[in-house]
């Protein structure tokens, strides 16, 4: 079995993969990294969303060996020094989250959306940026809510980008 090394959160890590080993199944299994979820196993609910080299990939879909080299950013990783990224502490002040299955990849979507759109989003943009994360529990609300606080927080603290 091959083995794999990335950068996963900051850090150097490696571990053995299949070839037919999907980059959730290395994050969750191998790394114990069990921030990112499995919702669909189709690359429609976006429950699995991380960062590979600065952009959001539904990690379900994407095999790990095509990730050797790669930067991967998880929702484990975007905390610094114990402080919450804004955007975790904007879904946590908005109450953008119920059950919590999909917050981390609603997270790492937001994040993802600040980098491309900057930081003043409006609704409209942050309900389209959203349709590929699926939520069961909310009306939404909450969620571009928080959002949109969040986008304002990272421009305030000049973090766009710096979730890489």
């Amino acid at each position: 079995m091959p083995t794999l090394s990335m950068t996963v959160n900051g850090k150097p890590v490696s571990g053995e993969a299949e070839g037919r080993t999907l980059l959730v199944q290395f994050l969750r299994e191998t790394l114990r990294l069990t921030g990112t979820h499995v919702g669909c196993d189709t690359s429609q609910c976006g429950a699995c969303l991380v960062h590979i080299d600065g952009k959001a990939v539904k990690s379900c879909t994407t095999l790990a060996l095509a990730c050797a080299g790669a930067s991967i950013t998880t929702i484990e990783g975007l905390a610094r020094d114990g402080k919450l990224h804004p955007m975790q502490e904007a879904f946590r002040e908005n109450h953008g989250l119920q059950c919590g299955f999909c917050t981390p990849g609603m997270i790492m979507s937001a994040i993802d959306m600040v980098n491309r759109k900057g930081t003043d989003l409006d609704e409209q943009t942050i309900r389209h940026e959203l349709e590929g994360n699926i939520c069961r529990c909310t009306g939404y609300h909450n969620i571009v809510k928080s959002i949109a606080a969040g986008a304002a927080a990272m421009g305030k603290e000049g973090l766009r980008q710096a979730a890489e």
